[in-house]
């Protein structure tokens, strides 16, 4: 895995503004919060997710993850239908802190339009973004 800066940002990645990350795997879209987004929410205590069969369109609410700092929303990079989603975080969402590019992903979408992931960001990009 190739980062950037401090905070670790793969290159491999698709990024939205909302510090989403996207990983396309055959048409499908595994979508996680950033280290730049767990590293700000501060230790993750909860997180509500969508459920399997769900339609949700690009920008809309996706569910939401609680910290002891605050409450965050979560909103879908691209429209679809949700497959799969990581039900081992209903007992330990603290692995979004520690492994949000692995372990603490949170749902996978079914995309319905690939040309919406041309308007997420490249790893470049977010890093500009988030100022790393």
């Amino acid at each position: 895995m190739t980062t950037l800066a401090a905070m670790r940002i793969p290159e491999d990645l698709h990024y939205t503004s909302d510090h989403e990350w996207v990983r396309v795997e055959d048409g499908h879209a595994r979508i996680g919060i950033t280290d730049y987004a767990q590293d700000a929410l501060g230790d993750i205590v909860y997180v509500d997710l969508p459920n399997v069969g769900d339609s949700v369109e690009a920008a809309s609410g996706l569910g939401e993850v609680e910290s002891t700092k605050s409450v965050s929303d979560l909103y879908a990079p691209v429209s679809g239908k949700v497959t799969e989603v990581n039900e081992a975080l209903a007992d330990a969402p603290a692995v979004l802190n520690t492994d949000p590019y692995g372990e603490g992903w949170l749902c996978i979408i079914e995309v319905a339009d690939a040309s919406q992931l041309d308007g997420l960001l490249d790893a470049a990009a977010y890093a500009e973004l988030t100022g790393e």
